[in-house]
């Protein structure tokens, strides 16, 4: 175009065309809305810890804490030791160990679940009735003090018929004493297990909305998890992806999808040896469950290795090795959170979540920044990676892998910067 000419332009279409096809997709729109409303904006646990009801005490959060500490001070007691076992590189083997050392000393555990389903097994009813009571009190003098993990909750029996009226009657006296102790956490979270068919989780949402109604709660203020543990929450008899259906049988109460590593397996016929969270079958349900919950603002847990790190110290490293190289694996297949079952686990959940953000710290940073201010690079960003890049700088803030401070210095952006690229909703 000449120096100094305006383009004419020109339009062939009546303005009433637009105004038409818009309207045409407003329903679209407000579905669209409706069922992906994106990153809910808060905070994903990197893990799920489950304690059996009758194990749960007082001081479980502390004592996971102090077990992991004492686990490292026996079989890896200093940076290089530890590094020399996850095989972590030079740049990291320190940073990565004091971070860890501080996360146990001071948030050991990010998601606790008191479970009352196949880690706690069929009691007596008033002994279960007990257990859901002290439970329900505990985790409310742990809220007040201040110890509690940031998430807690409990695991209650499913909504099949043979176990269905004890789940119900556990749930019920869990919130109860809750709201008879001050009120029902911010932290609060529940898990639905062996969920089959969506009608299961209608039945959930059934449940929870009574619960509200009666103590003048506000409606769906109480969500849930839904643990994905049978072959039917996948595929359907006519061959649709159930969860999808679970998803929206929750109406806006999901909060998370659950990936039950054993249960799931054996369902399909792999063999004990064989149960794990790499095996082909547990790669296929998740992809599922992913490409479910995309968009709605319903987060995916990886499952759990039943490996322990117990024993002499050659048999710990092995079982450090395995779950540090299971959890690196579901990082970077995007499954930010899984289980753990011992207090062991811990040192190499929070050593590969925190190698995972501080090892591409830099290179996020810098791709970030150059988004934000519009300038060249290596690499074209787009919207959609911008999104990415802030998300993993979030996770890493949220955790604690990456401090505020060098991440601002970093990339020249605030958190609330961060949230904006990432899509976050915004917090009250």
């Amino acid at each position: 175009m000449a120096e100094g000419r305006q383009e004419k332009v020109t339009t062939s279409l009546a303005g009433t065309v637009g105004e038409e096809i818009s309207a045409s997709l407003a329903p679209v729109d407000a579905e669209l809305a409706r069922r992906y409303p994106g990153d809910p904006g808060t905070r994903q646990p990197v893990h799920t810890v489950y304690v059996p009801g009758d194990a749960f005490a007082a001081d479980t959060v502390r004592t996971w804490g102090d077990r992991a500490l004492a686990a490292l001070d026996e079989h890896a007691p200093d940076a290089a030791a530890f590094a020399r076992v996850l095989g972590l590189p030079d740049d990291l083997a320190e940073p990565v160990h004091a971070r860890v050392r501080a996360k146990l000393a001071h948030e050991p555990i990010e998601d606790l679940r008191v479970d009352f389903e196949d880690g706690y097994g069929p009691r007596p009813d008033d002994e279960e009735d007990e257990a859901a009571a002290r439970a329900a009190r505990l985790i409310a003098e742990a809220y007040e003090r201040g110890t509690a993990a940031p998430y807690m909750g409990i695991r209650m029996k499913c909504m099949e018929a043979a176990v269905r009226a004890r789940g119900i009657r556990t749930l019920d006296i869990f919130l109860t004493g809750l709201i008879e102790s001050g009120g029902l956490p911010a932290g609060l979270v529940l898990t639905l297990p062996k969920v089959t068919y969506a009608e299961q989780v209608t039945a959930m949402v059934r449940l929870l909305d009574a619960f509200e109604k009666t103590h003048g709660l506000e409606p769906g203020r109480i969500g849930f998890e839904i643990q994905i543990e049978t072959s039917q929450a996948i595929l359907a008899t006519d061959g649709t992806a159930t969860v999808a259906r679970m998803i929206q049988a929750a109406e806006g109460r999901a909060t998370g999808l659950h990936y039950g590593t054993f249960d799931y397996s054996a369902g399909l016929g792999v063999s004990a040896a064989h149960q794990a969270s790499d095996h082909p079958v547990a790669d296929h349900a998740k992809a599922v469950m992913q490409v479910a919950a995309a968009g709605t603002g319903v987060r995916v847990s990886d499952g759990s290795t039943n490996v322990l790190p117990v024993g002499p110290t050659e048999q710990v490293h092995a079982a450090w090795r395995l779950h540090y190289g299971l959890t690196r694996r579901a990082l970077a297949r995007a499954y930010y959170q899984g289980w753990d079952m011992h207090p062991g686990h811990i040192p190499t959940r929070y050593a590969a979540v925190f190698a995972f953000y501080r090892e591409g710290f830099q290179q996020a940073a810098q791709r970030l920044s150059r988004y934000a201010s519009r300038l060249g690079g290596d690499v074209m960003d787009e919207p959609a990676t911008a999104k990415a890049l802030s998300g993993y700088l979030l996770r890493g803030l949220d955790c604690g892998a990456l401090d505020a401070a060098e991440v601002a210095g970093a990339t020249g952006l605030t958190r609330a910067d961060l949230d904006g690229f990432a899509g976050r909703r915004p917090q009250p």
